[in-house]
Protein backbone atom coordinates (compact mmCIF):
# COMPACT_ATOMS: atom_id res chain seq x y z
CA UNK A 1 0.00 0.00 0.00
CA UNK A 2 1.48 3.32 -0.99
CA UNK A 3 1.00 6.89 0.20
CA UNK A 4 -1.48 7.77 -2.55
CA UNK A 5 -3.71 4.80 -1.64
CA UNK A 6 -3.69 5.83 2.02
CA UNK A 7 -4.55 9.42 1.10
CA UNK A 8 -7.40 8.16 -1.10
CA UNK A 9 -8.75 6.04 1.78
CA UNK A 10 -8.68 9.00 4.15
CA UNK A 11 -10.41 11.23 1.58
CA UNK A 12 -13.04 8.58 0.91
CA UNK A 13 -13.88 8.20 4.59
CA UNK A 14 -13.99 11.93 5.39
CA UNK A 15 -17.57 12.56 4.32
CA UNK A 16 -19.00 9.44 5.95
CA UNK A 17 -20.17 8.35 9.38
CA UNK A 18 -17.73 5.42 9.42
CA UNK A 19 -15.89 5.51 12.76
CA UNK A 20 -13.23 2.88 12.07
CA UNK A 21 -11.89 1.20 8.94
CA UNK A 22 -9.24 -1.52 8.71
CA UNK A 23 -7.57 -2.93 5.60
CA UNK A 24 -4.85 -5.53 5.21
CA UNK A 25 -3.13 -5.90 1.87
CA UNK A 26 0.21 -7.48 1.00
CA UNK A 27 1.26 -7.86 4.63
CA UNK A 28 0.54 -4.18 5.38
CA UNK A 29 -2.23 -3.44 7.85
CA UNK A 30 -3.85 0.00 7.92
CA UNK A 31 -6.41 1.07 10.51
CA UNK A 32 -8.11 4.43 10.19
CA UNK A 33 -10.15 5.56 13.16
CA UNK A 34 -12.02 8.82 13.35
CA UNK A 35 -11.01 10.67 16.44
CA UNK A 36 -13.59 11.56 19.01
CA UNK A 37 -13.07 14.90 20.71
CA UNK A 38 -10.03 14.77 22.97
CA UNK A 39 -10.82 14.32 26.67
CA UNK A 40 -10.71 17.49 28.74
CA UNK A 41 -7.15 18.33 29.73
CA UNK A 42 -5.54 16.56 26.75
CA UNK A 43 -3.99 18.77 24.13
CA UNK A 44 -3.60 17.76 20.47
CA UNK A 45 -0.12 17.36 19.03
CA UNK A 46 1.67 20.70 18.64
CA UNK A 47 1.81 20.46 14.87
CA UNK A 48 0.24 17.71 12.81
CA UNK A 49 2.84 15.72 10.86
CA UNK A 50 3.05 15.95 7.12
CA UNK A 51 1.47 12.97 5.37
CA UNK A 52 4.89 11.81 4.15
CA UNK A 53 6.18 11.67 7.74
CA UNK A 54 3.13 9.91 9.10
CA UNK A 55 3.15 7.20 6.43
CA UNK A 56 6.72 6.58 5.28
CA UNK A 57 7.32 4.71 2.05
CA UNK A 58 9.66 2.06 3.51
CA UNK A 59 8.04 -0.09 6.20
CA UNK A 60 10.31 -0.97 9.10
CA UNK A 61 9.81 -4.30 10.87
CA UNK A 62 8.30 -3.89 14.32
CA UNK A 63 9.23 -6.30 17.06
CA UNK A 64 12.68 -7.25 15.76
CA UNK A 65 15.19 -8.31 18.44
CA UNK A 66 17.46 -5.42 19.46
CA UNK A 67 20.60 -7.55 19.30
CA UNK A 68 21.60 -11.13 18.58
CA UNK A 69 22.59 -11.76 22.22
CA UNK A 70 19.62 -10.02 23.80
CA UNK A 71 16.25 -11.72 23.61
CA UNK A 72 14.31 -8.50 24.24
CA UNK A 73 11.87 -7.33 21.60
CA UNK A 74 11.62 -3.63 20.89
CA UNK A 75 8.25 -2.19 19.94
CA UNK A 76 8.77 0.87 17.77
CA UNK A 77 6.48 3.65 16.63
CA UNK A 78 5.05 2.91 13.18
CA UNK A 79 4.19 6.60 12.68
CA UNK A 80 5.10 10.14 13.69
CA UNK A 81 2.77 11.47 16.36
CA UNK A 82 2.14 12.04 20.06
CA UNK A 83 2.62 9.09 22.44
CA UNK A 84 0.02 8.42 25.15
CA UNK A 85 0.34 5.67 27.79
CA UNK A 86 -3.36 5.85 28.74
CA UNK A 87 -6.65 6.37 26.87
CA UNK A 88 -7.26 9.63 28.80
CA UNK A 89 -5.35 11.78 31.29
CA UNK A 90 -7.24 10.43 34.31
CA UNK A 91 -7.23 6.77 33.18
CA UNK A 92 -4.72 4.09 34.16
CA UNK A 93 -1.87 3.37 31.75
CA UNK A 94 -2.41 0.51 29.32
CA UNK A 95 0.71 -1.24 30.69
CA UNK A 96 3.35 -0.78 33.39
CA UNK A 97 6.85 -2.19 33.76
CA UNK A 98 6.56 -5.83 34.87
CA UNK A 99 3.13 -6.38 33.29
CA UNK A 100 2.61 -9.56 31.27
CA UNK A 101 1.21 -8.80 27.83
CA UNK A 102 -0.33 -10.92 25.10
CA UNK A 103 0.27 -10.58 21.37
CA UNK A 104 -2.20 -7.98 20.07
CA UNK A 105 -2.72 -6.31 23.46
CA UNK A 106 -2.81 -2.50 23.29
CA UNK A 107 0.34 -0.96 24.79
CA UNK A 108 -0.27 2.73 24.04
CA UNK A 109 -1.88 5.24 21.69
CA UNK A 110 -0.17 7.44 19.14
CA UNK A 111 -2.12 10.44 17.94
CA UNK A 112 -1.37 11.37 14.34
CA UNK A 113 -3.43 13.75 12.23
CA UNK A 114 -6.13 13.81 14.93
CA UNK A 115 -6.48 10.02 14.72
CA UNK A 116 -5.75 7.81 17.72
CA UNK A 117 -3.72 4.75 16.67
CA UNK A 118 -3.52 1.75 18.99
CA UNK A 119 -0.03 0.25 19.20
CA UNK A 120 -0.20 -3.45 20.00
CA UNK A 121 2.29 -5.94 21.41
CA UNK A 122 4.00 -8.06 18.78
CA UNK A 123 4.48 -11.02 21.13
CA UNK A 124 3.49 -12.54 24.45
CA UNK A 125 5.90 -11.48 27.18
CA UNK A 126 6.73 -9.08 30.01
CA UNK A 127 7.21 -5.31 29.69
CA UNK A 128 10.75 -4.62 30.95
CA UNK A 129 11.14 -0.97 29.93
CA UNK A 130 8.98 1.93 28.72
CA UNK A 131 11.12 4.20 26.58
CA UNK A 132 8.76 7.09 25.76
CA UNK A 133 7.10 9.72 27.94
CA UNK A 134 3.35 10.25 27.79
CA UNK A 135 2.13 13.27 25.80
CA UNK A 136 5.52 13.62 24.08
CA UNK A 137 6.15 13.50 20.32
CA UNK A 138 7.62 10.32 18.84
CA UNK A 139 9.27 9.70 15.49
CA UNK A 140 8.74 6.90 13.00
CA UNK A 141 10.82 3.92 14.16
CA UNK A 142 11.46 5.33 17.65
CA UNK A 143 11.65 2.61 20.32
CA UNK A 144 8.66 2.70 22.70
CA UNK A 145 8.80 -0.52 24.76
CA UNK A 146 11.15 -3.41 25.48
CA UNK A 147 9.41 -6.75 25.95
CA UNK A 148 10.98 -9.97 27.18
CA UNK A 149 9.30 -12.76 25.20
CA UNK A 150 7.49 -15.48 27.15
Amino acid sequence: MNLKEIRDLIALLQGTDIYEFQLERGGVKVRIRRGAPLPEGREPAAAPPRMEEAFPQEPRPVGAPISSTDRLITVTSPIVGTFYRAPSPEAQSFVEIGDRVKKGQVLCLIEAMKLMNEIESEADGTVVKILAESAQPVEYGEPLFLIEPA
